[in-house]
């Protein structure tokens, strides 16, 4: 039985590394030029980075609909809905540009949260017809296509960026032609759409519930954090690579560095939570992710941005993927529309929090832009302390306790 299963989880984590890697690069291109593209037409230097606000902010709203749409007509259904919701917001936001109108400019970043939040539905797709021990390697390999996403994103925003007289039009142009060819990968995915309840099924535990369970508390606690403080500094990492003196080409290479780290360790991360356990690569991201803050405090060389880059898509991978795990072993089949759904909402609601304070940090709380950026990494420490805390809380509680 566990052979049969495996193999069609197999042939569908073919299918949603190939989604990850090919629609997923239209994030990478998003994030490298939202916030430049932004700072062109904003009124104001402080909503610079109000762009990728709206894309997070879309995604946390969509979440809830796109995790009930799925439980009711199937996966399938969901990240097409996903790439139209991508497709639509790159031709809004290429208009927006060629208006030179910001309000424009972030409705089409608010349905780009559309696509995110289905891609973000990827991970837990992959875990649905796995075994339990095929489940995180499953759904590491998934995150692991995201490497291919991290070269093609920023290597289309170097040939594109200046393809028009318009800056950036070409990027949101190449972001629908992604969408819309991607859009057909998801022909070739089998996943059974869940069967309707009968009237005598159970009917799982309430919301409120479900986050009074001490694992699915803190494995969404750490899943808010890990997300949320890597998009606080990536959002702002273009503007301040800029404003310390270095050129858009150099951004976007940081920009490719970081998000390779995201994926690359992800060929690994699987098997690394198989042999010491989740709590232990979860406690390693957050590590990881102080030593990001530690080394972006450090100084504003081109070198440092690379380094403390790199380490932020390290802890990013472990600390995700891990309370990724965890979460999906910590919820029956008949609870996952509920709670990966509410997960979601809550994770990109933390994330669209930093997103819109990573511009004010960045560009309001000092007079350079190196005082922005040490604003900006110095916010980390007080939500790391936070995770890092429910995680040994616990790790402390005794075994026999419910969890």
């Amino acid at each position: 039985m566990t052979q049969v299963s495996d193999s069609s989880a197999r042939r569908n984590v073919a299918v949603l590394v190939a989604a990850q890697a090919i629609l997923g690069a239209q994030m990478p291109m998003i994030f490298t030029i939202g916030g430049l593209a932004g700072q062109s037409l904003a009124p104001n230097p402080c909503f610079a980075t109000l762009p990728i606000s709206l894309i997070v902010l879309g995604s946390m709203l969509a979440a809830t609909p796109v995790s009930n749409l799925m439980q009711k007509l199937g996966r399938q259904k969901g990240f097409m809905l996903g790439t139209l919701g991508g497709a639509l917001g790159g031709a809004v936001g290429a208009y927006g540009l060629y208006l030179a109108s910001f309000p424009l400019f972030l409705l089409g970043s608010f349905l780009t949260g559309i696509y995110m939040s289905a891609q973000g539905f990827y991970r837990f797709a992959a875990a649905d017809t796995a075994s339990d021990a095929f489940r995180p390697k499953a759904i590491s390999y998934v995150m692991a296509g995201g490497l291919v996403s991290a070269i093609i994103g920023p290597q289309l925003v170097k040939l594109t960026a200046d393809a028009y007289v318009i800056p950036f039009l070409g990027t949101y142009i190449a972001v629908i032609a992604v969408n819309v060819f991607g859009s057909g990968l998801f022909l070739f995915l089998r996943i059974p759409k869940p069967p309707i309840p009968s009237m005598d099924a159970p009917k799982g535990r309430s919301r409120m519930e479900l986050l009074k369970t001490p694992r699915i508390a803190v494995a969404v606690i750490c899943a808010m954090v890990s997300y949320a403080l890597m998009n606080l500094v990536m959002t702002s990492t273009p503007l301040a690579v800029v404003g310390c003196g270095f050129d858009k080409g150099d951004a976007a290479d940081v920009v490719t560095a970081h998000v390779l780290a995201m994926y690359v360790p992800s060929f690994f991360t699987g098997h690394l939570i198989a042999r010491f356990g989740v709590e232990k690569i979860v406690a390693a991201g957050l590590v990881i992710l102080a030593a990001a803050g530690a080394v972006a405090l450090s100084g504003v060389e081109l070198e440092q941005f690379f380094v403390a880059l790199i380490l932020l898509g390290v802890g990013w991978n472990f600390g995700f993927i891990g309370a990724t795990t965890m979460l999906a072993g910590a919820h029956e089949a008949h609870e996952r529309g509920r709670m990966q759904g509410l997960n979601d909402l809550l994770v990109f609601g933390g994330v669209t929090f930093a997103s819109l304070s990573s511009g004010g940090l960045m560009n309001c709380s000092g007079g350079t832009a190196q005082q922005g950026w040490t604003a900006v990494n110095l916010a980390m420490a007080p939500f790391l302390v936070l995770a890092g805390g429910a995680l040994i809380w616990l790790a402390l509680r005794p075994k026999d306790d419910p969890v």
